[in-house]
Formats: C-alpha cells, sequence, structure tokens
C-alpha cells in the first residue's frame, strides 16, 4: 500500500512555549509560596502544583524548529499521521514521532558508465542530475532508502537511454534519426522523461537531467577516430568535387556563349580533364606551357 503524503497543521511554537513557560513559572511560585508557610499543604494542593509542571515539561517535547525547504514527518505509534513543512518553530503532539526531511534541489553527477549504443559499440556516458523529494511519505516509506534508489535507478535510466540512440551518424541509420552527439536537447528529454517514471515510486521529482560525458570507450576510440577522419575526407572531396564540376561547365558555357575559341568535344574532354586536375588536387600542379597551337 502506497503511502502518499498528508498535510498535518501544527501549532504556532511560540505560543505553546509561553503556555509551557507559564505552567512551570506558576507551579515554581506556588510551591515557593507553600515553602514559607508554616502549616502542611492539603496533598490537592501539591498535586496540582506537581501537575503543572509535568503539563509544562510535557509540552516542551513537542517543539521542533523547520527551515525553509524541510519538512517533518509525524508518526503516532507507527502509524503516518502527515506531514508538516511550515517554517520557524512549531508544536504538535508530544507523543508524536518526529522525522526531518530536506526539500531541497540535489545534484548528483554520475561517474562515467561504460555502455552499449543502439550499434553495439561500447561507449562512456554520464550526466548530472538536478532532483528535489516532492513526496515526503513516499520517499520515506515507499522505498527503504531514497538516496540509493536515485543512484540506483539514475545509473540504470542512463544504460536504457544508451541502448536506444547511436553514438553518432552512419549509413546503417534512417535520415534524420536522433544520435546522442547530435541530438544533445531531444536526448536530455528522454533522459528526464526516464528519469521522471522511475523516480516516481519514490516521490521524487526530476528538475534537469543533461549528458556531461560522451565519447566511445577506449578500445574502439582510435578506429572510431579514423572512421570520422576518413567520413570528414570523403564528405569534402564531395564538395571540392562538385564545386569544380560547376566551375568546369561555367567556363565552357562562357567559351561558347562568347565565341572565344572553337573547340571540338576532344578538346573538350581535355580542358575538362585538365581543369578538374588543377581544381581538385591536393598539392599545387605546375602548369606547362604550350608555345604550339591548340591542336599540336
Amino acid at each position: 500500500m502506497l503511502l502518499k503524503e498528508r498535510n498535518l497543521t501544527s501549532w504556532n511554537g511560540y505560543v505553546m512555549f509561553a503556555i509551557a513557560l507559564a505552567l512551570i513559572a506558576g507551579a515554581a511560585y506556588l510551591m515557593f509560596q507553600l515553602a514559607n508557610q508554616n502549616q502542611e499543604p492539603p496533598l490537592s494542593s501539591l498535586f496540582l502544583r506537581f501537575a503543572m509542571i509535568a503539563v509544562g515539561v510535557f509540552i516542551l517535547k513537542g517543539f521542533y524548529m523547520l527551515q525553509p525547504n524541510e519538512a517533518v514527518l509525524l508518526t503516532l505509534f507507527g502509524g503516518y499521521m502527515g506531514s508538516d513543512r511550515s517554517e520557524g518553530l512549531r508544536w504538535v503532539n508530544p507523543f508524536y514521532g518526529k522525522r526531518k526531511i530536506s526539500l531541497r534541489a540535489r545534484t548528483m553527477n554520475t561517474a562515467p558508465l561504460k555502455v552499449n549504443d543502439k550499434r553495439g559499440n561500447p561507449i562512456e556516458i554520464g550526466a548530472a542530475i538536478v532532483w528535489r523529494v516532492q513526496d515526503t511519505a513516499l520517499a520515506i516509506y515507499n522505498v527503504d532508502d531514497y538516496d540509493r534508489f536515485v543512484n540506483v535507478q539514475a545509473e540504470a535510466a542512463i544504460r536504457h537511454l544508451a541502448s536506444q540512440y547511436a553514438y553518432d551518424d552512419g549509413e546503417d541509420l534512417a535520415e534524420g534519426e536522433t544520435t546522442l552527439r547530435a541530438g544533445v536537447e531531444i536526448v536530455a528529454g528522454a533522459l528526464r522523461n526516464e528519469l521522471h517514471l522511475r523516480f516516481a515510486a519514490a516521490g521524487i521529482e526530476v528538475e534537469d537531467a543533461k549528458l556531461t560525458h560522451l565519447a566511445y570507450a577506449a578500445e574502439i576510440a582510435q578506429v572510431m577516430l579514423r572512421r570520422q577522419q576518413a567520413e570528414a575526407i570523403i564528405s569534402a572531396r564531395k564538395k571540392i568535387v562538385h564545386g569544380a564540376v560547376s566551375m568546369v561547365e561555367a567556363a565552357l558555357q562562357g567559351l561558347s556563349e562568347r565565341k572565344i575559341v572553337e573547340l571540338d568535344d576532344e578538346r573538350k574532354a581535355a580542358m575538362v580533364s585538365n581543369l578538374l586536375v588543377v581544381l581538385c588536387s591536393d598539392k599545387e600542379t605546375q602548369p606547362v606551357v604550350n608555345t604550339g597551337t591548340l591542336y599540336n
């Protein structure tokens, strides 16, 4: 059975402290008066004075102090009575058991975990999670140790998240598919949703969660780096070739429109070949000057 938080209204502690102090001071004053009398006081009078002192001391046991973003869970003979979030000096039934719990935001920075991504590649991933206790009753009575519960569930959520996405783009991925490296905001949102579902049983609220560490595992880091470099080179080559073809096309079109020189198909092919070599070469080309005619 899930115990959800119930609000319990406490009394103003300063008023109750004044009442307890008045009872104890009044009883002490009456005892002092009896001590100055020569005759023996009646038992009922002594009982009244001792009862006033006992009640005053009993009232003092019901006090507790709460700072901002703190709560206290109150129990009576093992039964949960409710939670109080009122700030300052408060008072409740002295028979109530009291357990304070912090409601402040906490940050957990997980150590890098070694997991497999969607492709099965080993990667290292870590996250920073900001959380706080939302339901005090669930946090205390529904789980044994909510701090440890948060740590374990956070690790499980990160491992599950990593298995749902690939580390980086690749040929085996659908166009526009989210990856861990490129879809930072989408992945962070998915992580927050995953943590929210896992923390709900303990009454924990997730305020923020973001990846702080993402890298290939050491055993494949060098291989993946060479792969990324090769993909970058291929991409750059494609852009260079595309640009070179456009420039050659523009050159041939300009020569033809202005009728600067008439070229047959063979000479056009030679010109295209030479221009592509010049434009696509990694190194500077050495020009060769033709001192004869165009057709020699």
